[in-house]
This record gives structure tokens, C-alpha cells and sequence, in this order.
């Protein structure tokens, strides 16, 4: 299915070999231990051969979302960030909000893909997720739904497939 160019530019990302990656939960309930799917990120990274350099949960306010954003920028070497939780329309759900304001470059067909696969498995509520990815100071962010189910989609179906060929664009 996919182009002899597009085959090329995976087998040449495939040979930089593995990604850093960090995992950031949005929640004002979980904790290390009932994090199912920054668990869920974690596995699918290394899995994969990953490196996880960076977790850390943080409450649903823009502030510090943005915040750690910087921070997990200025002070590791990941270069793909992944964000889980806060992006539905409840009051609380910030973290759209937070990340597409520093975001310099979107990856729309990441939320639309996502969107589109997820109303496969749900309908139409899956128009709720305002799933998001973009590029933000040379670094890949993707932000996702929190929950197991949607994380599992994401990783497995869009994410974990592309890493490596996302990270190599950024870098040509």
C-alpha cells in the first residue's frame, strides 16, 4: 500500500535506529500506580526498542502543561513527546488547548486518522476527541485521549507505525 518513496524514506529512518520519546499523562486523578495508559505508551515504546527518557503526570491546567512542555523540551533529548488525557470538551479538558497554542507546525491527518479510526470502534462519539499532534520546537508532540482504549488505538494503528519515519522528516 504504501510508495516506493515512502518504503525508501522508513528503511532510511529505520537505520538512525531508536527514538526518545517522552510520556506525559494529563489527569487530576491518576497516579503512577493507576496510570493505565501512560503504562500502555511506556510498553508500546519499548517494545518497539524506544527509549522512554522522561514521565510524569501532570494536573489538567494549561499553565502547566505548557509548562512542562518547555520543560521536557529544554531538559531531554526525546524527540517525540507523547501526551494522553484532556482532550475532550469537558471544562477540564485542556490539554488541546494548551499544546496547539505552541505548536508550530500541525499534523492534521494525525487527529483526523484518529478520529476516523476511533468511529470504527465507537461511532459517532468519537467526534468528541480533539486528538492533536504537531511539531513544536524540533520535536514531534502528539496528544491523545486518556483512555486505555483510544491510547491502544492511536499507538498501535498511527503512532508506533510511523515513529521512526516522523522522526527521520524532522531531521532531513
Amino acid at each position: 500500500m504504501a510508495s516506493e518513496a515512502t518504503e525508501q524514506h522508513r528503511e532510511a529512518a529505520a537505520r538512525r535506529g531508536p527514538v526518545p520519546c517522552a510520556i506525559v499523562t494529563v489527569s487530576d486523578t491518576r497516579t503512577p500506580g493507576t496510570d493505565k495508559s501512560g503504562a500502555l505508551i511506556r510498553e508500546g515504546l519499548e517494545g518497539a526498542g524506544h527509549p522512554v527518557l522522561f514521565y510524569q503526570i501532570v494536573k489538567d491546567e494549561p499553565e502547566q502543561i505548557a509548562a512542562l512542555l518547555d520543560q521536557v523540551v529544554e531538559e531531554t533529548e526525546a524527540r517525540v513527546l507523547l501526551f494522553n488525557g484532556g482532550t475532550g470538551i469537558a471544562r477540564r479538558d485542556t490539554t488541546y488547548d494548551a499544546l496547539t497554542r505552541k505548536l508550530e507546525k500541525t499534523l492534521p491527518g494525525f487527529g483526523e486518522l484518529f478520529r476516523m479510526l476511533s468511529y470504527e470502534e465507537i461511532g459517532a462519539a468519537a467526534m468528541l476527541s480533539r486528538a492533536t499532534a504537531g511539531v513544536y520546537r524540533e520535536r514531534l508532540v502528539f496528544s491523545m485521549p486518556g483512555s486505555s482504549n483510544a491510547v491502544k488505538l492511536a499507538m498501535d494503528r498511527l503512532i508506533l507505525p510511523e515513529l521512526e519515519h516522523l522522526a527521520w522528516e524532522l531531521t532531513r
